[in-house]
């Protein structure tokens, strides 16, 4: 039982950590960041990749091992497009990403670095999107765990 709880308590907290340094990146990211908030967003960046994974890993050891059986889930839709659009998420993150990554040299130097008109935005429809997809998939997660369209 304590394993079990402790697998849920990774889940959300990195559920959590997902949902705040997206927000994060979306509410910060700006035409001019300065060196401190690239800095930041870089950070917080790969904050983000590091909860992403780890709620993929607790997610399915939960649905593996504890909660209520494998089969449940992969008989549900919900679960088939709460990961699907998990999915979707972090393909639109790979473009935010490589541009932050990018940043290292200027942001080691103490530099702001230089955002051009065309990726700032395509960065800040990205990141609106994977916002609007996140609130989806925490929809399909409330459905997929109440048996709906089972």
């Amino acid at each position: 039982m304590l394993v079990k709880s402790l697998f849920a308590y990774a889940h959300f907290i990195a559920a959590f950590g997902v949902v705040a340094t997206l927000f994060f990146e979306w509410f910060t990211f700006s035409k001019a960041p300065t060196a401190t908030e690239a800095k930041r967003l870089a950070l917080a960046d790969r904050w983000y990749g590091l909860f992403a994974a780890l709620v993929l890993v607790a997610g399915f050891v939960r649905a593996y091992a504890y909660e209520k059986g494998f089969e449940f889930y992969l008989s549900n839709p919900f679960f088939h497009l709460k990961v699907t659009l998990f999915v979707l998420i972090g393909l639109l993150s790979i473009y935010p990403t490589i541009r932050f990554a990018r940043w290292r040299p200027d942001i080691q130097a103490g530099h702001a670095p230089v955002v051009s008109e065309a990726q700032y935005k395509l960065i800040s429809r990205l990141l609106s999107a994977q916002m609007v997809l996140l609130m989806l998939v925490l929809l399909s997660a409330s459905l997929m765990a109440n048996a709906v369209g089972r």
